[in-house]
């Protein structure tokens, strides 16, 4: 029997391993990030179109809790708008198609992943979760696990705006600021014994399930087709691997006739996934030069899921791209005067299209 037709499990992807989904579970033994065993996806006729959301798509989800938790994420506008090239490569205006993520409830993407995620928790059993994060993550863990009943503990840099930690708070979260850089929060969250299950966004699968549907809202978007290039901003790289997942789905159920190639866009005074990707295949060290940049929603020195990423990235035949600090700027000058505001971490995108063409 095929693999994507047995019942879902949680799966290490480096031993093959395969662990129930009966229990919750964030990481493999030897401490390893999981995925979940390939699922069948579905086809248009799967869809619940009598929902406004992304659980229109919860027969594509591992199991369906029977009360999701919900705050209207998805559904986000697809804008068809004609993006100015850069001056050195012709100053042209070329066709793209913009997927606007800053229209959900805490808004960014990943309010995705956290309704998902929490959503799935909840019917394990978790009623309290911890969760380590810079901002935009720990703030859609904090509104879901509010609308869901669920107590939230976050993990945040001491340095970390306050006008996130701000937001964190007024979803009713606990909020513990931690000395050091990121990863060293991360380290101190994945050592707690108390205060909740660790539902990171970084290291779940169940994040990842959430993601997915990015591609499956695409793909309905586009009159049940799929794109021939996505390019997504990319930190740690849930956008691409749920993309990956998401279209992989897709194709499987027949619902697609090939996957679109996949782009990552990174800043280049902190990518490690573009160095990486464009160094030895083996060589999955994240480079130690890390500066200060406008992307900061992007700025993850040390990708958790790297070697997923690179794969996704490679088996897609799709790449990764650096910008500049003045590309960057230059992209969200240019989204701004064509009546699109974004910070600067999404207008990386547009940079990014500019320099593939």
């Amino acid at each position: 029997m095929d693999e994507a037709q047995t019942a879902p499990s949680y799966l290490d992807p480096r031993s093959g391993e395969t662990f129930p989904l009966d229990a919750p579970r964030w990481c493999g033994p030897d401490g390893a990030p999981l995925l979940l065993t390939p699922l069948p996806g579905i086809d248009r006729s799967g869809i619940d179109t009598g929902r406004r959301s992304l659980w229109r798509y919860a027969a594509a989800l591992p199991f369906t809790p029977d009360a999701p938790i919900s705050l209207g994420e998805g559904c986000t506008p697809l804008l068809d708008l004609k993006l100015r090239l850069p001056a050195t490569l012709g100053g042209e205006d070329r066709r793209a198609f913009l997927k606007c993520e800053w229209f959900m409830p805490t808004g960014t993407f990943k309010d995705r992943g956290a309704s998902v995620m929490l959503s799935l928790l909840r019917a394990q059993g978790i009623r309290s979760v911890l969760e380590d994060s810079s901002g935009n993550g720990g703030a859609a863990i904090a509104a879901y696990a509010a609308a869901g009943g669920m107590a939230a503990t976050i993990l945040a840099p001491a340095a970390t705006s306050p006008a996130k930690t701000l937001q964190m708070r007024a979803y009713g979260a606990t909020v513990e600021l931690i000395e050091g850089t990121r990863d060293d929060t991360a380290a101190a969250a994945a050592a707690r014994t108390e205060g909740g299950f660790y539902a990171s966004h970084n290291w779940h699968p169940f994040f990842l399930q959430g993601t997915k549907t990015l591609a499956y809202e695409l793909w309905e978007d586009l009159g049940f087709r799929a794109p021939d290039n996505v390019i997504v901003p990319c930190g740690a790289g849930s956008n691409v691997l749920g993309c990956q997942i998401g279209f992989g789905e897709l194709f499987r159920a027949g619902a697609i006739a090939d996957m679109p190639r996949l782009f990552a866009a990174q800043p280049a005074n902190c990518a490690p996934i573009a160095r990486a990707f464009v160094a030895e295949p083996d060589d999955e060290e994240a480079p130690p030069d890390i500066l200060p940049t406008l992307a900061e929603g992007t700025a993850i020195a040390h990708p958790i899921r790297l070697r997923a990423v690179l794969g996704a990235l490679r088996e897609s035949n799709g790449g990764a791209v650096m910008v500049s600090e003045d590309e960057i700027a230059t992209a969200t000058l240019e989204l701004a005067l064509n009546g699109i505001f974004v910070e600067p971490t999404c207008a990386q995108v547009a940079a990014a299209f500019g320099k593939l063409l």
